[in-house]
């Protein structure tokens, strides 16, 4: 896939829906890899189904947990999946063997669990009312220290480096922490006008650039410059970039998430099946995408590297995508396009082996240039590379292996050997003051209501704020 050809000089984000990935059972919550290439959906009945995206078809089912899985993160090669369930389990999987290699028992519902963004041996996990924990690999972790008077319900997010730990409460108070002596750098408080509180619901990092998103009760996302928030320091008052709402039907958001090269903020809503889509330069609302009416939304994400939307209602994942126009006329600069026969008038000397007509060729021009063409090298893809990287990362893994069904005759046949299973690791996570009583919200809101009307979606286009 040359992701050079794929660049359109147009706008850079979806305009209709593109079909569905039906997961058999309920899809909750989704996550693409780095390169856009797998989708990992995480479904009701605890089971991770694996996507290739470009063939849009199942490549792996891990049989993860019993319970619905909440939450899913990959590691950014590819190789491990995290994930968490309702019944406050965290594991994690590796992806090509299917394998569980740890897995953490935690005393109160999981609502988020994330990989650090360039160390996979760190993961952050959002417990429900309780301080976001910080957990290495091996079993041990550091609670996310918390200011004196703080709200317990807490939302948590590495940066996109990974050196800092973003969190929020219901108080509307955002922390920002060092992810290695979880030193506080910067704080500040969301100031709603008159009103005192607005409860934090989650904070979003751009894949490229230092803005981050702050989606808030008062159904409003302030977009900020992470430089600028740590520049303002402790008790710092930064000004958002922009403030993004729904001034018509004053809707509250469900998730949101910046594009692939940030410049678009993604925004579902929590009523309906309904994606609003801002350009974060200017603020103004380019792009509302309506599902069928009557299903709710679970989860959105959009595509790393391209202009593609994946969105959980009703159990199934929804794709909204671009309108491909084909253009013929590009492929060759002479190429006419004609919209009836017309007679063609051949040249005398055009299929001739040699051009009697042509006029006499200058001997430097009789040679044919040489041109030495580099086949081994390979050049560097922007999208694919982080700022300070010089190259992709090699040991990534961008696609799953799938072995053919190849029908054996009965001489042949031999008892397939069952590969011996890894036992895994298990770590129990103590945490002081830990309610153990909640209940997950996924399983108090009930499961998502069937649509009672399918059909085609619609679109609907509107500018302006």
């Amino acid at each position: 896939m040359n992701l050079e050809l794929l660049e359109s000089f147009g706008q850079n984000y979806p305009e209709e829906f593109d079909g569905t990935l039906d997961c058999i059972s309920l899809a909750v919550t989704c996550a693409f890899n780095k390169r856009g290439t797998l989708l990992a959906v995480g479904c009701n009945d605890g089971r991770i189904v694996i996507w290739d995206f470009l063939t849009r078809g199942i490549a792996k089912i891990i049989s993860a947990h019993v319970h619905p899985v909440c939450s899913i993160s990959w590691s950014r090669n590819g190789h491990k999946l995290l994930s968490a369930s309702t019944d406050n389990n965290v594991c994690i999987w590796d992806v090509l063997s299917g394998e569980c290699d740890q897995k953490y028992r935690f005393p109160s519902p999981i609502l988020k669990v994330q990989f650090h963004p360039r160390n996979a041996n760190k993961f952050l996990v959002c417990p429900m009312r309780h301080a976001a924990v910080l957990v290495k690999i091996e079993g041990t972790h550091r609670v996310i220290p918390l200011e004196e008077d703080s709200d317990l319900n807490i939302v948590a997010s590495f940066n996109r480096r990974g050196d800092y730990i973003f969190t929020g409460n219901a108080r509307g108070r955002i922390l920002v922490l060092n992810s290695e002596s979880l030193a506080v750098k910067a704080s500040y408080k969301i100031s709603q006008g008159t009103a005192s509180n607005t409860a934090v619901k989650s904070i979003e990092f751009a894949r490229r650039g230092d803005c981050y998103l702050v989606n808030t009760s008062d159904r409003v996302i302030r977009v900020y410059d992470s430089t600028e928030v740590l520049a303002c320091g402790k008790d710092g008052e930064p000004e958002p970039i922009q403030k993004l709402q729904d001034l018509v039907n004053k809707t509250m958001w469900k998730k949101c998430c910046f594009s692939g090269d940030g410049e678009y903020v993604c925004a579902g809503s929590a009523r309906q099946h309904a994606l609003y889509i801002w350009e974060k330069s200017i603020g103004n609302l380019v792009k509302i995408l309506h599902g069928t009416k009557g299903e709710l939304l679970l989860d959105v994400v959009w595509h790393p590297v391209r202009p593609i939307i994946a969105s959980i209602s009703s159990g199934v994942v929804s794709i909204w995508a671009q309108n491909q126009v084909e253009n013929w006329s590009a492929f060759a600069p002479d190429f006419k396009e004609l919209d009836e026969n017309v007679e063609y008038e051949e040249r005398e000397s055009e299929f001739d082996l040699s051009d009697e007509d042509k006029s006499v060729v200058q001997g430097e021009e009789a040679q044919d240039e040489e041109i030495e063409v580099d086949v081994a090298a390979i050049d560097r893809v922007a999208a694919f590379c982080s700022s300070d990287e010089e190259t992709e990362n090699i040991g990534s893994l961008q696609f799953l292996p799938i072995s053919p069904d190849v029908e054996e005759s009965e001489d042949t046949q031999s008892t397939p050997q069952e590969p011996p299973v890894k036992k895994h690791r298990s770590h129990d996570i103590n945490l002081q003051g830990a309610p153990t009583d909640e209940t997950h919200p996924l399983l108090n809101k009930g499961k998502d209501k069937p649509a009672a009307k399918k059909g085609r979606p619609r679109l609907e286009h509107r500018k302006g704020k």
